[in-house]
């Protein structure tokens, strides 16, 4: 009678098989979260920047984060300034605040969950720059 079954060889290769199929397929997985995390925090400004211009456009001077979110009805759901899809979230105070405003989005693993820092003032354009010195000096995106 004969065993019917895999030898040890034949298991060993479909594990070898596996494996480089997973060293494959990891980067380019931890790549797309990454760029899917980017495109979350540039859409976060894009909406923080919505929020302060019609807050602007009612009040006549632009807000900070906790009179966004504290208005009735509220110009920005949520908590900010916070960490949303791996990106912090903060605002610049400036010496002039009633007239200008500026956003900031660092992210929180700094090659794991973004690779990129963003920044957005009242000028409307968001910049991109190293993680954490994303600056009005930064690439507007776009552009890169």
């Amino acid at each position: 009678m004969k065993n019917k079954g895999f030898t040890l060889i034949e298991l060993m290769i479909v594990v070898a098989i596996i494996a480089i199929i997973a060293a494959i397929a990891i980067p380019n997985l931890l790549r797309s979260r990454i760029q899917s995390n980017e495109s979350a925090a540039i859409g976060n400004l894009r909406t923080v920047l919505g929020a302060e211009n019609a807050y602007n456009s009612a009040k006549g001077i632009y807000g900070n984060f906790a009179s966004l979110t504290g208005a009735t009805p509220p110009f920005l759901d949520g908590t900010w300034p916070g960490a949303k899809s791996g990106y912090t979230y903060a605002e610049i105070t400036l010496a002039n605040t009633n007239n200008s405003f500026s956003s900031t989005a660092t992210p929180v693993g700094q090659g794991t969950t973004g690779s990129r820092g963003f920044f957005v003032d009242e000028s409307g354009v968001i910049r991109s720059g190293a993680a954490g010195a994303a600056s009005v000096a930064g690439t507007p995106i776009g552009q890169q």
